[in-house]
């Protein structure tokens, strides 16, 4: 047996004891989290205050045809948040035949997005971050949350039954219903949360591209009467030429959600025709790391077919980021940034963290000695300012 042969089946083992290894963890914690009655409970009639209730949509529907339920915390009234989970993207057949899984993330292969909202989905859901109303250090643990939560990987504006062929060479559908999802969620939140003073609009990954997607519809539909309105996109940079194109035809997206797409940019598309409409009476901010492990992996995926970070598609990341914020400091010079540069050992694979804002060191990591809690809780009143810029101009020289 040769060196390159040794080596293949070495990685091909590692791999077979990832899968299994990663599964028995993904589907244990599920089985704990359910055992233990551990769920969050249906909201009841009388909800308390400053709880987490899990809220069944009776049409709604996770990607892989199972239940759908968002999750709502009640507090102040004048203060809400609608928050639009992440959790992956599926833009063609290939993709859609690998959702996420406990073994495949262990093992390193290709998973895109998650397709139901098993149990173990609640942790990445509440109690964290922004979500924690444990954590001393957060200011936004008064604040009334809607969270919608994701498992369509369309960020969250799809509505077709798109048919793909699994690994297991079985026929099956993935439901895009994001948006139909989203509509139904408005109405749970338009009944528990009438009328607002406050209101944040705020999304992670897939999420964050949603925000500035479904924002119009919001403030249309939903929220008109509301004046006092901040944006949150925390990662929301993936550049690839056929968005138009899988919006439209992958998706089925609403038209003017689909009209909208005018570059590879997605996120900056829908920002700017917001930004036509409502100009400066909406605060703006975005939020990234300089090489995010995870974006930067997708973007290799849709460039070089290959799901894996390296440091050339981070430093492709990198340029592209200084890109992006540029034209959104172009649509408004107080579109407020926050930039960091943290890194975890083993899980940013050299690269910087994916998404903060419902992450633990929300309230606990600094950049320029400002926490990304404090940044937008001053942001949200009235006080938009920008954190990390500084990284945008001599990242490069730094890692030399």
């Amino acid at each position: 047996m040769d060196r390159e042969e040794f080596k293949n089946k070495r990685q091909i083992r590692k791999q077979k004891i990832g899968l299994q290894i990663g599964d028995f963890v993904d589907k244990s914690i599920s089985k704990r989290i359910k055992d233990k009655d551990l769920l969050a409970p249906i909201l009841p009639d009388d909800p308390k205050s400053h709880t987490w209730y899990r809220v069944p949509i009776e049409n709604g529907m996770a990607g892989d045809g199972s239940e759908y339920h968002i999750y709502v915390k009640i507090a102040d009234p004048a203060k809400l948040c609608i928050f639009f989970s992440g959790g992956g993207v599926a833009w063609n057949e290939y993709t859609a035949a690998r959702p996420v899984s406990g073994g495949k993330t262990l093992a390193e292969l290709p998973n895109y997005y998650w397709n139901n909202l098993r149990p173990l989905t609640q942790i990445m859901n509440i109690d964290i971050g922004i979500m924690n109303m444990r954590d001393a250090d957060n200011p936004f643990r008064d604040f009334s949350i809607i969270d919608i939560t994701y498992a369509t990987g369309d960020f969250h504006v799809g509505d077709n039954d798109f048919p793909y062929v699994g690994e297991d060479g079985e026929d099956h559908i993935l439901h895009f219903h994001g948006y139909k999802n989203f509509k139904e969620s408005m109405k749970i939140a338009k009944k528990l949360f009438k009328d607002p003073e406050h209101l944040l609009i705020a999304g992670n990954s897939a999420g964050a591209f949603a925000v500035p997607a479904l924002t119009d519809e919001i403030l249309t539909n939903v929220y008109h009467n509301v004046s006092d309105i901040t944006l949150l996109s925390d990662s929301a940079q993936l550049l690839y030429s056929k968005w138009k194109k899988t919006a439209t035809d992958v998706w089925h997206a609403p038209k003017k959600i689909c009209d909208d797409i005018s570059s590879d940019n997605i996120t900056l598309s829908w920002y700017r025709k917001l930004y036509k409409k409502y100009g400066n009476s909406l605060r703006y901010l975005y939020a990234s790391s300089t090489r995010d492990y995870l974006l930067s992996a997708y973007y290799n995926d849709v460039t070089n077919k290959v799901y894996k970070t390296d440091s050339d598609v981070q430093s492709a990341f990198y340029e592209q980021l200084k890109e992006m914020v540029l034209e959104l400091k172009k649509l408004t010079p107080d579109f407020g940034m926050y930039i960091n540069e943290w890194e975890i050992p083993l899980i940013t694979k050299g690269g910087t963290v994916h998404t903060a804002v419902r992450e633990p060191y929300f309230t606990k990591f600094t950049q320029d000695d400002v926490t990304m809690a404090r940044w937008l809780y001053d942001a949200v009143n009235g006080n938009v300012y920008d954190v990390g810029m500084s990284l945008l101009s001599n990242e490069e020289e730094k890692r030399d």
